[in-house]
Parts: C-alpha cells; structure tokens; sequence
C-alpha cells in the first residue's frame, strides 16, 4: 500500500483528511507529542491501526530543514539519482509505511523509528545500506558486501551504478530488512 493509499483510506473510512487529523490534534493538545501518545489516539477515537496511524503521524511534521537537507544531497551531479531514490522509496511504501530521515550525507528509511535502511549518492553511484543481521541469502550474491567501516548503522552495502540494478533482488532484501525491523 502506498502513502496515498493510506491517506485515502483513511479518508474513505472517517471522512478526515490529514489537514482534519492536524487540526484536532492541535485542539488536543498533541500535535507535537511523541508517536505512541498520537498513534494511542488515533487507534482509540478513529480505529486506525499502526501503519494508518503513522501515515497521519508522518503528515504533522513539517520539516522544512529536511526537505532542504534531501534537495542538497541531490544537488549538482548527483541530481539524476532522485527518480531512482523516490521510486526506491515509493516502492517499498507499496509493503508498509516508509519513513525517512536525512542527514547531511544520507538519508535512512524508517520502519516507525526503526532504521531498516540508508541510501547514499555521489556522481557515479548510489550506495544502499541494508540493515538485516539474518541475511543468509545475501550472502550468496556477489552484489552485496559487509558494510564496515562505509557505514556502521547497517549490516550489507549494495553498490548500484546504474538504476536497473534497483530491481526485485534489492527490493526484496530491503523489504526483509523491513520486515525485521522493530
């Protein structure tokens, strides 16, 4: 399911839009509380579950220094991996909400607050992180390598130099990662 497929179904079950969401939770008093007192609200006044509950979640932040943070990185040389990255991300979207959280040299991709996943750019080659301790079939193909030193926050690095290579085999041990995550 994607994003907009669970705004829409939200919408199509409460009659609420985000904007609905943002104003009540402001009139409540926790537009700005944690998830879990926002996601505790949600479940008990609308029914919503986790994943429909974060997706309202994720459209209170406004988070224009993020924003600005992600235009950077794709700045100059490096523009031509946005498509590949947003495709990236609305992909796994389809498997569950997909958050992100850049930072000056990469952005991760949440599961809720879990890290299951970073991507990185330069000119020539878009990196993917994957964080998945069990990944017994990751082993076995040559694309994937430890991550050491390049990054500490996940377990595997792919290497993608052209964008056909972010293809189901990717795409699956990502939405493992997914999977594992908290």
């Amino acid at each position: 399911m994607t994003f907009q497929a669970y705004l829409d179904a939200i919408k199509a079950n409460t009659g609420l839009d985000p904007a609905d969401f943002k104003r009540l939770a402001s009139e409540k008093g926790i537009l700005d509380a944690k998830a879990s007192v926002v996601l505790a609200w949600l479940k008990e006044d609308f029914e919503l579950g986790s994943g429909h509950g974060m997706a309202i979640f994720g459209t209170f932040k406004d988070r224009p220094e993020a924003s600005e943070r992600v235009d950077k990185q794709f700045a100059g040389p490096k523009a031509h991996w946005r498509p590949v990255v947003d495709q990236l991300i609305a992909t796994l979207a389809e498997h569950g909400p997909v958050g992100t959280a850049p930072t000056d040299t990469y952005i991760s991709l949440l599961k809720g607050k879990a890290k299951f996943a970073i991507v990185a750019m330069t000119a020539d080659r878009l990196d993917v992180g994957i964080k998945l301790r069990d990944a017994a079939t990751m082993a076995t193909s040559p694309r994937v390598e430890p991550s050491g030193s390049w990054n500490s926050m996940v377990t595997h690095r792919v290497r993608v130099t052209d964008p056909a290579q972010v293809d189901a085999e990717l795409i699956g041990w990502l939405r493992a990662a997914y999977d594992a995550a908290g």
